[in-house]
């Protein structure tokens, strides 16, 4: 075997608070609200801030459990192991394992072609191609380095934040001025969200949350994870709130409902409108946005085919890293070509669909294992914990969002 592929070679512990919250706030802010802020207005009218907040409330929920969990456990594909841990069954966590990785890759794939979309508009080639381009770049990032690919997702992420920055500078003073109505009329054509009114934004508005359950699969990658995953996951979760929540009031007052629900660019829209100017620069943020989020996914999605692995769930070779950069290239490999044959093959909407299905079920799933671990006796309880009855709000908040989702669908 060579010396360079031994699984005896683990991932290095090397992200602090810093970089991990990083990572956490790019996966999370990604290409939520430079998309959704539209929709949940479309849905919730000037009560847009307000769903946001709800969704937040709901999402933090989990992220309290989440926090816990991985400070107990940290390791690579953790709801596999927190299902393990509370259950005792090696059969269920191989399932919750492979929906995790489903569902991270899934919602990669639908990043990936969402990207595409904005890449077209700045470059002319194929989607295909764009696709194919963007991919071999993302894995190749992914396999250079944990350390790197971090530094790459920061800075993308401090970019994504400066633009959003950036509208709240230039909107808030006009912001200030508006009365935005406590009614509106709404868009009621989309189809794509019916069923909705301020539940239905709700729904829409909690997978612009959505990313914590990424922080917990590069656990194994994180100095002292007792402390640091608990406090990266609270600081992802604050930071992203209070920029959803206000992004949200700024770009009703300015815009109001019906164009910011009928913009495909919303927040160019809300540029445009407070300054004059071209919201093009904003394309070119969007895109950043939306590839450092797809490159996220698929750091976590390989994490967690590793982990499966060295659980000897999956076969060995994909527990292997390279010594040369210290990550898992079989399993990122493996979570790219999956990424690639969805993106060629899937339409964006069937993606996101299945995606934010398994993320809700996982979601409640791990609160109820989180239950049971906390009847255990023979585990030491970390330094961070969250009251007995908390995952029993969290499981019902997730399952309560899940059958909302699926209603949505069915509507």
């Amino acid at each position: 075997m060579n010396k360079t592929d031994s699984p005896s070679v683990g991932l290095q512990r090397r992200l602090g608070v810093v970089g991990l919250t990083l990572y956490g706030v790019g996966v999370t802010v990604g290409a939520g609200i430079y998309v959704l802020i539209g929709k949940v207005a479309g849905l919730a009218g000037s009560q847009a801030p307000l769903a946001f907040l709800v969704a937040a409330l709901v999402a933090g929920m989990s992220a309290m459990s989440f926090a816990e969990l991985s400070a107990r456990f940290p390791r690579s594909a953790g709801e596999a192991i927190y299902v393990r841990e509370g259950f005792g069954s090696a059969g269920f966590a191989l399932i919750m394992g492979f929906m995790v990785a489903i569902a991270g890759l899934v919602s990669a794939s639908a990043v990936v072609v969402g990207s595409s979309g904005y890449v077209a508009s700045l470059i002319s080639l194929p989607l295909w191609l764009i696709i194919i381009l963007l991919i071999v770049l993302l894995t190749t990032l992914a396999i250079w380095g944990i350390v790197e690919s971090v530094a790459i997702i920061g800075f993308v992420t401090l970019v994504e934040i400066a633009g959003l920055l950036v509208i709240l500078a230039v909107a808030t003073p006009e912001a200030l001025t508006v009365s935005v109505p406590t009614t509106d009329s709404v868009p009621t054509t989309d189809t794509a969200f019916t069923g909705g009114g301020f539940m239905g934004a709700v729904v829409i508005a909690f997978f612009a949350f959505i990313g914590f359950e990424d922080m917990v699969n590069v656990a194994e990658e994180v100095r002292e994870p007792e402390r640091t995953m608990p406090r990266a996951i609270l600081a992802t979760l604050l930071i992203t709130t209070m920029l959803y929540v206000a992004l949200a009031w700024v770009s009703i007052a300015v815009t109001g409902v019906e164009d910011l629900a009928a913009s495909e660019a919303p927040l160019g829209l809300v540029f445009e409108r407070a300054t004059g100017w071209s919201s093009a620069p904003f394309a070119v943020v969007a895109a950043f946005a939306t590839i450092n989020g797809a490159l996220v996914l698929i750091i976590m999605g390989s994490r967690v085919l590793y982990g499966l692995a060295s659980q000897h769930s999956l076969p060995r070779f994909l527990g292997h890293v390279w010594s040369v950069t210290g990550t898992p290239v079989p399993a990122t490999l493996a979570a790219a070509g999956f990424v690639l044959i969805c993106a060629l093959l899937m339409p964006i909407g069937i993606l996101a669909q299945i995606g934010a299905i398994l993320t809700l079920a996982t979601f409640a799933t791990v609160n109820i294992a989180l239950i049971a671990i906390k009847r255990r006796t023979d585990l030491v309880p970390p330094r961070f914990t969250v009251p007995a009855w908390w995952p029993w709000l969290a499981a019902l908040a997730s399952a309560g969002v899940l059958a909302g989702e699926i209603a949505r669908l069915t509507l």
